[in-house]
């Protein structure tokens, strides 16, 4: 009898041990509003979706319940539960629970209204797909990049000083293969995105599987018939935009009728002081010429078109090639930023078709993520950029600082410069020497980051003959190609006309993109 009690008390615990429900992605962040957040998780079965949450850590005593669905065609499910009732920019724990299956408590912050005064950080980084060379190369950066960097530099909790993460695309290698989402993304950044949100756009790798907008719960305030392929999200100041640049996406003209309403918008939004987007695809790319796509270069003149209209400061985050590079527009304060790579395996120099664009100031075949931290100063709001480098596979860095830019919304001029007069000897058709006087400017701090030098046959220079746009600092295959150059004089480096009058003009900029007026026109006449 005994006997037979015991077996029986050993297939009833046996049962429900193998019964008991097991989390096996920890739950993230998705999707924060000032008053509501989405929080999934991912368990072996069960339909049960309850998040336990409250301001104190030992006692949340509020509960609330979500849906449950079907992930992968087996019994594994994907549970989504909505938070709502929640305060603007307040500290909150919770817990979520499956059946038997229940998680350690997190923490997470709510994000302010617009017009708030204190300063907000993002990071963007992209292109994590996994490395079988180095395949815990992503958990690395999350966990001895980010986290590391954040607790080092601010007091506090990762989630009181990290706003949000955004990921311009190629999460995993092939995106229709379920468990890479579970071993190469989720369990490789469970400890940053459990507490931060994170808003990711397809990369081509992703190959638009279902998986991706399964697991993420996007801003359905796009087309509503592309419904997570473009999105927007405020975050106080600054209205974050994401876009699909893959095959079958890029070629919808819908997308960017979308985009250039939202611009408009924007524009006229005392609200919204920058606008940051995020795709996959580069307009241009110093490392790997072609992963270059047109539709992203429509991209980028949309949001100059918007910068110029409304004076707001945009800049575009996208990946794809794998290194950082960082530029800006010749016109517009507009930044280009590719904030790869996270851990796919690096485009090094000279392994591609490269090329040295005038835009970018900035390459570098390394690992790292991109800080960006918004100041809403009501006199002049700015943001600044910081490249964290984890450095590569020849010479590791331990996130190191390797690259900055601050951008104002408020424009400050330069003092316009002073061209050299000419003697009025007539000059060669070979090598005109151009010169200008030393920057000044009333910034504080400013410097001279760059010169355009236009000359022309006509006053108006609708078509100059020469247009020459240098700045202080050319990294490229390792070298600064702009070493010792103090952009005050120009050699024309082509023939000119005989017996020609050439009209000629400068203006110079700062480090923060604000641009001098172009200074007085001079003149001088070739040799016959």
């Amino acid at each position: 009898m005994i006997y037979k009690i015991f077996i029986t008390f050993s297939i009833l615990f046996c049962t429900q041990f193998l019964l008991a429900q097991k989390i096996e992605i920890q739950p993230y962040l998705q999707d924060a509003e000032p008053t509501s957040i989405k929080i999934m998780w991912q368990t072996d079965f069960g339909e049960e979706a309850v998040v336990y949450w409250g301001t104190k850590k030992n006692k949340l005593i509020n509960k609330a319940t979500g849906t449950s669905f079907d992930i992968n065609f087996t019994e594994k499910r994907v549970h989504e539960v909505a938070v709502t009732g929640l305060t603007r920019f307040t500290t909150y724990y919770y817990k979520v629970q499956t059946g038997k299956a229940i998680s350690e408590v997190y923490q997470f912050k709510t994000p302010p209204f617009a017009g708030g005064s204190k300063k907000i950080n993002l990071v963007a980084m992209s292109d994590m797909q996994n490395d079988w060379q180095h395949p815990t190369k992503f958990q690395e950066v999350v966990e001895e990049g980010v986290l590391p960097y954040f607790k080092k530099n601010f007091e506090g909790d990762i989630s009181d000083n990290l706003a949000m993460v955004v990921i311009p695309g190629d999460l995993v290698v092939t995106g229709t293969t379920f468990n890479q989402w579970e071993a190469h993304f989720f369990k490789q950044s469970e400890k940053l995105f459990s507490q931060v949100p994170v808003y990711p756009v397809p990369g081509n790798h992703e190959k638009n599987s279902d998986y991706f907008f399964k697991y993420f719960s996007l801003p359905k305030n796009g087309s509503p018939e592309y419904a997570e392929h473009w999105w927007f999200k405020d975050y106080a100041n600054t209205r974050i935009i994401g876009l699909d640049s893959n095959d079958g996406y890029r070629d919808i003209k819908q997308q960017l009728v979308w985009l250039k309403e939202l611009l408009a918008k924007t524009a006229k939004n005392d609200s919204i002081d920058f606008v940051f987007a995020q795709l996959h695809h580069p307009h241009k790319s110093e490392l790997w010429i072609p992963g270059e796509e047109d539709f992203s270069g429509k991209v980028v003149k949309l949001l100059e078109d918007f910068t110029e209209e409304s004076n707001k400061p945009s800049l575009h985050f996208f990946g794809h090639t794998h290194g950082y590079s960082r530029g800006q527009s010749k016109k517009h304060k507009h930044l280009w930023v590719n904030v790869a790579s996270a851990g796919g395996a690096i485009d090094n120099w000279g392994e591609f078709e490269g090329r040295d664009y005038d835009e970018f100031t900035v390459t570098q075949d390394e690992y790292g993520f991109v800080l960006a931290t918004i100041d809403p100063d009501k006199e002049n709001p700015s943001f600044t950029l910081k490249r964290i480098s984890r450095g590569n596979n020849i010479k590791s860095r331990n996130n190191e600082l390797r690259d900055s830019i601050t951008v104002f919304k408020k424009t400050i001029q330069p003092k316009t410069p002073l061209l050299v007069d000419f003697s009025k000897d007539a000059q060669p058709i070979y090598k005109v020497v151009l010169k200008a006087n030393s920057f000044t400017s009333d910034k504080k701090d400013a410097f001279h980051a760059g010169a355009n030098w236009q000359v022309s046959t006509t006053k108006d220079f609708v078509k100059p003959t020469y247009d020459s746009w240098k700045q202080h600092e050319n990294w490229y295959y390792r070298e600064n190609r702009q070493k010792d150059d103090d952009l005050t004089d120009e050699i024309l480096d082509r023939k000119l006309n005989s017996n020609t009058t050439y009209y000629v003009r400068v203006r110079y900029r700062d480090q923060f993109l604000n641009w001098s007026d172009w200074s007085t026109i001079k003149t001088f006449k070739t040799i016959k």
